[in-house]
């Protein structure tokens, strides 16, 4: 049975590097003059959560505030190419954090944005929020403060699925009976001071880890709180008031720990989504935040920038420059003809394994031979048109043979993803896949979707 989908709820933000050289100072003033080179994009706070947890093969629903400007135009296309996105109404502008960044070093942040979410709104939205949280296999609360578990507090206080909440100093107090809370050693004094109207003592700052995840443990009526302390681990509380140190599997060498949070809260919902007991979750996300501050943190993500509006990019095209940045190429293969949910699926869970999705597609004539001579119901050029629409799909390639042997032979991808009960070994392209270095990645079906069934039900209703 396909484990449920994680839904993450909570804040996304735009985040922007700009990298440069700084080889001297300001004439004007003793501060570095960057020398830009690049600048990269990526959705941050849930966003982030949500894009952590995809990579690692899930199926991600992200409920979140976005605004209609520019930024929140571009977040929502970040957004759109790895996960469903149940989209809360935002008042105010899109948050959007700027890093200047020289030689993996942070020298300035700039930070604009003021929106908060405010509503959920009746209907459309708030339908499908209400229905994604029903459906959830785990839900993880990523809280920056700007309103958006909020807004949706009455639903999470009724989950049956294990719930994560990731607090932050400005948002909101967890709901009771959360599966697992997060803090940082720093959110952790905040929130027992909240949770601590009485003043007791056990929220100031100078409280010791353990005493913090205790003292949040039995106020917040928590199943287990882990309190995070960077590269020294994490300190976990169960139920029961017994404190445990999780330490790192080995010293964390990486300099920029941004997103180190999100990655611990993330690899912890999932772990407890396929049944891992609170111990066995935070080990888990405690080396997963490990590994992920060793490859450089947030910033070591890239994800491929929209070619010109008026040329889009051919797959050969993004293969070369995907492999010339040193990102991750993701390709698939398939007929698409009357595309459903269960395609769309397929190819977010594909995108969110890597940098770039390429899709390649049966040419009629190909479709003709595999499926008969009825199909396919959608000509090649408005199959491959609306695959391109699809804002998990990066490029979209065709090919007339039986097998897009040739074509992987050309663009090598480092994984090949194919949807069914194949086992890998059995797939008539995977040998071409391992002959170019790449993998095979076999990603379950959906049950109740497919072509076929489709086209039989509108035959039925003729």
């Amino acid at each position: 049975m396909t484990a449920g989908p994680i839904v993450v709820v909570g804040d996304s933000l735009l985040d922007v590097d700009i990298e440069g050289d700084a080889e001297r100072l300001c004439p004007d003033a003793p501060v570095p003059v960057v020398c830009g080179r690049a600048e990269h994009r990526r959705p941050g706070g849930a966003g982030l959560a949500a894009l952590l947890a995809a990579r690692e093969g899930a199926e991600v629903v992200l409920i979140t505030a976005l605004g209609e400007d520019a930024p929140g135009r571009g977040l929502r296309a970040l957004l759109s190419g790895f996960a469903e996105v149940v989209r809360l109404p935002l008042r105010g502008t899109t948050s959007r954090k700027t890093r200047v960044r020289a030689r993996d070093q942070t020298l300035l942040r700039i930070d604009t944005g003021d929106g908060r979410a405010w509503h959920v709104p009746e209907g459309g939205e708030g339908q499908r929020a209400a229905r994604a949280l029903r459906g959830a296999g785990a839900v993880l609360v990523s809280d920056y403060g700007r309103g958006a578990a909020e807004t949706v507090r009455d639903l999470l206080n009724r989950l049956a699925v294990p719930l994560v909440w990731d607090p932050h100093p400005a948002g909101s107090i967890p709901v009771p009976g959360c599966a697992l809370v997060t803090p940082s050693l720093v959110e952790a004094a905040v929130l027992c001071g909240q949770a601590d109207p009485q003043g007791t003592g056990n929220g100031k700052p100078g409280a010791t880890p353990e005493a913090a995840a205790r003292h949040l443990a039995r106020a917040l009526h928590a199943e287990a709180v882990a309190v995070t302390l960077g590269g020294r681990g994490a300190v976990l509380c169960d139920g029961n008031g017994r404190t445990t140190r999780v330490p790192p599997p080995a010293r964390v060498l990486g300099r920029d720990s941004c997103g180190a949070g999100d990655r611990f809260a993330s690899a912890a919902a999932l772990a407890l989504r396929d049944g891992a007991t609170a111990a066995e979750a935070v080990a888990a996300a405690v080396r997963a935040a490990t590994r992920f501050v060793e490859a450089g943190g947030a910033a070591g993500i890239r994800l491929p920038e929209a070619p010109a509006a008026d040329r889009p990019r051919t797959a050969i095209e993004l293969a070369a420059l995907v492999r010339a940045t040193g990102g991750r190429l993701i390709a698939t293969g398939g007929c698409f003809d009357l595309l459903h949910a269960g395609h769309v699926r397929l190819l977010r869970q594909a995108k969110a394994l890597g940098d770039a999705l390429i899709v390649c597609v049966n040419a009629d004539e190909s479709v003709r031979r595999l499926k008969g001579p009825g199909r396919p119901v959608v000509p090649e050029e408005d199959r491959m048109e609306v695959l391109r629409a699809l804002g998990c799909v990066d490029a979209v390639v065709l090919f007339a043979e039986d097998t897009p042997t040739r074509l992987i032979e050309h663009l090598r991808p480092d994984v090949w993803v194919k949807g069914g009960d194949y086992t890998g070994l059995d797939l008539p392209e995977a040998e071409a896949v391992r002959r170019t270095g790449g993998e095979v990645v076999v990603l379950p079906t959906f049950s109740g979707h497919s072509t076929t069934g489709l086209i039989a039900a509108v035959q039925e209703v003729r």
